[in-house]
């Protein structure tokens, strides 16, 4: 009675749209159409008999398995285990086109995905297997797989009882790894060979190769009894392009530009307290210029809480050293001596500041500027408070061309010679 309502509804709807005369409706009309045809409703039965999931009282402490089609007698395109009025068990879902099983999974009373679940390219006559994993309450646990189009398999994932991913192994369509990440012991077989690729096996690091999908080698992993102790990722020009490697103490990153030239370096400290995870403390980086020459360099001093700035360097392209800041204390409180360069490598001022907050410096002693040839060119000397007190330059030989206190209000007066 209902389809039969529902029919003489749409006939009437169709009528209405073809009465009217202009091209517009006419447009509309074959839209209806269109639609229509192409969004068949679903007719569902349970055990043999007609009924609408969508009611709650149809389905009501009813048993059994709900098949629904894709309209009046049309394909299965959806199964459903029902149990005293709940949807509690196995679902499938296929493809109206081919009759292939799409999707095959249970759900638990909380109406999340409990159990095997699997997933089909949904073809025919071939239908391959996709997805192949366990879940739980919706959580993906123990080992996940999944294939290719052709067959090859794709991934497999070791996820832990809490839904963390643990080991991995991704592979190309080709069946070439690409991707592996070692959990704390063997957890991808038979699926993949990550006790060996992973360092069980050996007493030694073992170096693994990784693939792109085109074929080419663009990186390699090598592990010692599931840890990671290098990684490496390589351009299709067989170039570096990073590194990254570790042991228990510690470890360096590098990056790479074109051609395979570094120009970024980190290294770390492992520091590990009573009870606490394991913290990375930084204690040198380093940049290059794309020519592959030094230019700054920066290193840390580890400390109880955390690492101190110790020294910061820079260098003209030339590989003569450009300046040069070092960090230390001074009864008590923290100073920085800033050294500067000529290009050929020879002192060109030196001066030392305390720091007096993050902004904040104040200079100390005598600061003195030299000339090309190494020779003292000028002073200014600064009182207890950091104020400029005394200005002195010099000549080539040495001699002092002028001598002068300066006062608070910036005033001079030359001392006598």
């Amino acid at each position: 009675m209902r389809a039969a309502s529902c029919q003489k509804a749409r006939s009437a709807g169709l009528y209405a749209a073809i009465s009217l005369p202009d091209a517009s409706r006419w447009l509309s009309l074959a839209g209806l159409l269109i639609a229509a045809s192409a969004q068949a409703i679903q007719v569902c039965e349970l055990d043999g008999r007609p009924v609408n999931p969508n009611n709650g009282a149809e389905t009501a402490n009813k048993t059994g398995l709900l098949r629904c089609r894709d309209g009046e007698n049309g394909p299965v395109v959806r199964e459903q285990e029902l149990k005293a009025g709940v949807y509690v068990g196995i679902v499938r879902y296929y493809n109206p086109k081919t009759g292939a099983v799409l999707k095959e999974y249970s759900v638990n009373e909380r109406g999340n995905r409990d159990g095997r679940s699997r997933e089909w390219g949904g073809g025919a006559p071939e239908n391959p297997l996709l997805v192949d994993e366990t879940l739980r309450n919706s959580t993906p646990v123990g080992l996940s797989r999944r294939w290719h189009p052709n067959g090859a398999l794709r991934r497999a994932t070791w996820y832990g009882d809490d839904g963390r991913e643990q080991a991995l192994a991704e592979f190309t369509e080709s069946g070439k790894l690409a991707e592996l990440r070692c959990g704390p012991a063997p957890q991808l077989a038979p699926a993949a060979d990550d006790a060996a690729w992973c360092g069980f096996r050996a007493a030694a690091p073992v170096t693994t190769e990784l693939y792109a999908h085109k074929g080419w080698v663009n990186g390699r992993v090598t592990y010692q009894r599931g840890e990671l102790r290098k990684r490496e990722s390589v351009g299709e020009d067989g170039k570096p392009q990073r590194q990254v490697e570790s042991d228990a103490d510690g470890g360096v990153e590098r990056d790479f530009g074109a051609g395979g030239a570094l120009r970024r370096e980190k290294r770390w400290l492992l520091k590990t307290g009573q009870g606490e995870r394991s913290q990375r403390i930084v204690v040198l980086e380093r940049e290059y210029h794309e020519s592959g020459t030094l230019v700054r360099e920066r290193r840390w001093t580890p400390a109880d809480s955390g690492a101190t700035l110790a020294l910061e360097q820079q260098w003209y392209l030339n590989g003569q050293p450009r300046d040069k800041q070092e960090y230390a204390t001074q009864d008590g409180q923290p100073l920085r001596r800033e050294t500067r360069y000529h290009d050929n490598g020879r002192v060109a001022f030196e001066a030392s500041w305390l720091l007096k907050g993050r902004y904040d410096t104040q200079a100390v002693g005598t600061q003195k500027s030299y000339d090309e040839q190494g020779r003292l060119r000028g002073e200014r000397m600064f009182d207890a408070r950091g104020r400029l007190a005394r200005e002195r330059e010099l000549d080539e030989a040495g001699r002092v061309q002028r001598d002068d206190e300066v006062f608070e209000d910036g005033s001079r007066k030359a001392y006598a010679r």
